[in-house]
């Protein structure tokens, strides 16, 4: 099965968030080609929630489910060890006081 490059898919995402006037940045740019990415929601009140993909091998499919959330400062301090961890990783920061960041609308997964 064919798959999208992660710069593809980014730029995407970012576009879709554009379309419903959610402020969106890349922080980290990860690798064009196969770089993972991780989303952080920040609701803008010292809250925040790092989202990240992940794959069921029993059923095959893709879902975004929860790294972490809670206080800002620890979220950022949760992503800076992913990306110690993984250096190809890419970072999305959604800014959204409603906490919507798309995710789970068609074509997200």
């Amino acid at each position: 099965m064919a798959r999208l490059t992660a710069s593809f898919w980014v730029q995407a995402y970012l576009t879709r968030l554009r379309l419903a006037d959610i402020p969106a940045f890349v922080t980290a740019h990860g690798d064009d080609t196969a770089g993972a990415v991780l989303i952080k929601l920040n609701t803008l009140d010292r809250r925040a929630q790092a989202l990240h993909r992940s794959y069921d091998l029993m059923s095959g499919t893709r879902s975004w489910v929860t790294l972490t959330d809670g206080d800002e400062a620890e979220v950022d301090a949760a992503i800076a060890k992913q990306r110690s961890f993984d250096p190809d990783l890419w970072v999305i920061e959604v800014e959204d006081r409603q906490g919507r960041h798309l995710l789970d609308e068609p074509g997200l997964d």
